[in-house]
């Protein structure tokens, strides 16, 4: 892999912080203005799947040409095709607990805010709410916990080996995804041997006064020791990891940087990028009252998100029910590559029939409450793959080992045959006769595309297998 020159981290500097705002303005500052062609060169380098440098990056955050942002847009989509396919993984997200000691100003679970209904799941509670998302077809989770000494490490992977455990019908979770505060190293080993996949650790805001103003009090106020989390993840073992920023805090611009810069530092000091990047934006919660001085648009947000996929071209992206439908639908093309289905925050809901938001029960406001089978119809009738994939975990393409394919592009002889397997199985086990006739259509057209050859003819035999009754075949 090749370094960017701007990229100062070496690997005695792990578990140090990396983040030079001077270095951010400059590179921002100094890239204001620029040229078409040089807009186009970059874009053009991306799509070679080169990953952008912090100066490439603010190049293309400076196009504000209406000209310029349309070839942005049209070269994201471009090199989500190329190197993943239509297909789009499903997920959802399952909240064990909201207590915390931490006070932040955007968040409903801030200790200080007495309107918060404190609840923690038990193990039968959490059964319930596997087998529910089970009975609905999900196969992947994201376990999030507030921070709080009840859910310390053991804590966790306790309860990611009880979701593994439960099995329903031809339900079962076959990936654990966690965010959770970020631990010590000797911590992190113990949740590493319950069998995660990506730990995910967002930073927030990589603008410092701007953390400390909206990080008031508890161990989160401690900016390094947050930046520094997923350093630690990654001397534990867990080389799967997901960095995030929340937009809205500052300048969605510096914002934009600072997730790359975070890039730069895995890329150098342990010779891996992180698996997944997301970019939440603020919503409504509890007792929320933010200044939204640094809102963003939704015009910028098709922006940044276009601009990361060009960045990091190897990278999955993340995409939850935050948004709106029809904006998750706009932007999904321009690189997303995963998103939630069925949504729901608050802690026992999904064993619920109520489908009501409380936000004095939640973390923030949802604000796409499309079921998963619902999202899955709307997908396939937009020619994507809806994709429950597992296979890199689990066949230890994580890591340094994943890079080596989605680097160059080729993770996506992977992502779309096991993208069909799942999709098959779903249709078998949950789909609606409709659903289901859409999928195969799907399917069919997918299967013609694809060059001929080994891959293509044992693909064929699992799909038949898996309409014979047979379970988790993949690539």
């Amino acid at each position: 892999m090749i370094y960017h020159p701007e990229t100062y981290a070496i690997p005695d500097e792990r578990m140090k912080p990396f983040i030079d705002e001077n270095e951010i303005w400059d590179f921002i500052n100094k890239t204001a203005n620029p040229t078409k062609e040089r807009v186009r060169e970059i874009i053009q380098r991306s799509l070679d799947k080169h990953r952008l440098s912090l100066e490439e990056t603010a190049t293309l955050l400076n196009a504000t040409d209406p000209e310029l942002i349309e070839e942005i847009k049209n070269g994201a989509k471009e090199l989500k095709e190329k190197v993943y396919g239509k297909r789009i993984v499903l997920f959802a997200p399952l909240y064990v607990g909201n207590f915390c000691v931490n006070n932040c100003k955007y968040c409903g679970f801030r200790a200080s805010n007495k309107k918060q209904v404190r609840t923690t799941l038990s193990e039968e509670e959490l059964v319930r709410e596997v087998e529910a998302l089970e009975d609905n077809g999900q196969k992947r989770l994201i376990l999030v916990y507030g921070e709080h000494p009840k859910y310390d490490a053991n804590f966790i992977a306790n309860s990611v080996r009880t979701v593994y455990k439960v099995k329903k019908g031809n339900g079962e979770i076959r990936r654990v995804n966690i965010n959770a505060a970020p631990l010590d190293i000797e911590d992190f080993k113990i949740v590493h041997e319950s069998g995660i996949g990506t730990y995910q650790v967002f930073q927030e805001t990589y603008h410092r006064p701007t953390y400390t103003d909206v990080h008031i009090s508890g161990k989160k106020s401690d900016y390094d020791y947050r930046l520094t989390g997923l350093d630690r993840a990654q001397e534990a073992g867990i080389d799967d990891v997901g960095i995030g920023a929340l937009f809205g805090l500052y300048d969605w611009r510096f914002e934009v940087l600072g997730l790359i810069r975070h890039v730069n530092h895995f890329e150098v000091c342990y010779n891996v990028g992180p698996h997944t990047i997301s970019f939440p934006r603020i919503k409504d919660a509890s007792e929320y009252n933010m200044d939204d001085k640094w809102r963003v648009s939704d015009e910028e947000f098709v922006r940044l998100v276009a601009i990361l996929r060009l960045a990091v071209p190897y990278t999955g992206m993340i995409l939850t029910a935050r948004e709106p439908a029809e904006i998750r639908d706009e932007i999904m093309s321009f690189g997303v590559s995963q998103i939630d289905g069925g949504t729901k925050l608050e802690m026992g809901a999904y064993s619920k029939e109520d489908d009501n938001q409380d936000l004095n029960k939640e973390q923030f406001k949802i604000n796409d409450n499309r079921s998963l089978g619902e999202i899955i119809d709307e997908l396939l009738d937009k020619d994507y793959i809806p994709s429950f994939c597992t296979a890199c975990y689990r066949l230890g393409r994580t890591g340094e080992h994943f890079m080596e394919f989605s680097v160059p592009g080729f993770i996506k002889r992977y992502c779309t045959p096991n993208a069909m397997l799942t999709l098959a199985e779903y249709m078998e086990d949950y789909a609606k006769p409709e659903v289901k006739a859409k999928g195969e259509k799907v399917i069919t057209k997918n299967l013609a595309e694809m060059e001929e050859g080994k891959t293509k003819e044992l693909l064929k035999e699992r799909l038949e297998k898996i309409r014979e009754g047979e379970r988790d075949l993949y690539f």
